[in-house]
């Protein structure tokens, strides 16, 4: 195919923290883009236009304290608008402890109403463009991506690397830094181990925890019984395909997208487990 019938028409989800280099990520990956876009893949001007979705950290969201999960994320979105997202989803206080409930989106939803609609600021695209700290970091958080990519090139590229669990490793080990600076206190988060109410930092139930009835459990053991008997016969070929699909490294994508009419999860999971096994971490 030819780069400039599909590439118009990619985008990218990221998501976004507290952290400085978050301010420039969007920056940081429309130059990525365009470059390889233009020297990689001789693509027209239109394909190298990088378009991109933020979510504000799930992360950064703690059961302690809820409250002033609103006000982190009021930063990440103000950090997303500022570096020129195409559209943006901005979490709701109460996700590290429960599903959202209707008066948690409704101020989630605000954030994104009073920084576009109250907001001076956000009337003007790109705002920060030419500030010193926003240059910078765009060059540096630039410079590091593309010596990841380096790195992940010296092991075979993207697939190579994840032969060697390189890149679950890395996410692993970034978990494990950021949960050790937070119980270490080296990474001050406002309410959780540091600044702390009178009470301590228990953990803040909302006033309305959402969580499935019994009705809704056994619907849904129903629904999945039903299933199981009305596609017994063609669930069983359809996951001999999978299988073998698998095995003699076809696209398992393609041969999914009929799995799925005639079997659950589960049964599709297992199948994959007999042919490659279930990934356990050496430690």
């Amino acid at each position: 195919m030819n780069v400039d019938d599909f590439a118009p028409n990619l985008s990218f989800f990221f998501s976004n923290g507290t952290d400085p280099e978050y301010a420039v990520i969007g920056r940081v990956a429309r130059r990525i883009w365009a470059k390889a876009m233009k020297h990689l893949y001789g693509a027209n001007e239109r394909s190298q236009m990088l378009k991109y979705h933020i979510q504000t950290s799930g992360r950064s969201l703690h059961a302690q304290e809820i409250a002033f999960n609103d006000i982190r994320t009021t930063l990440q979105a103000l950090y997303a608008i500022y570096d020129n997202c195409n559209s943006l989803h901005t979490n709701a206080y109460d996700e590290a402890i429960t599903t959202p409930t209707e008066e948690s989106v409704r101020r989630a939803m605000a954030i994104q109403l009073v920084i576009n609609k109250e907001l001076g600021l956000a009337k003007n695209e790109n705002p920060i463009q030419g500030s010193f700290i926003i240059e910078e970091l765009t060059d540096l958080v630039e410079e590091a991506v593309l010596s990841e990519f380096d790195r992940i090139t010296e092991r075979g590229g993207v697939l190579g690397a994840m032969e060697t669990m390189y890149q679950r490793g890395k996410i692993q080990e970034e978990s494990l830094y950021y949960e050790t600076l937070k119980h270490t206190g080296e990474l001050p988060i406002i309410g959780v181990n540091t600044f702390l109410s009178k009470e301590g930092s228990p953990t803040i139930l909302p006033r309305e925890v959402i969580r499935a009835e019994e009705w809704e459990k056994l619907a849904q053991i129903e629904t999945l019984e039903n299933l199981h008997n009305a596609n017994a016969e063609q669930a069983t070929q359809t996951l001999q395909r999978l299988s073998q699909t698998a095995v003699q490294n076809g696209n398992i994508f393609g041969e999914l997208m009929q799995t799925v009419k005639y079997c659950s999860l589960g049964e599709i999971t297992g199948t994959l487990f007999n042919v490659g096994g279930q990934y356990r971490r050496n430690m």
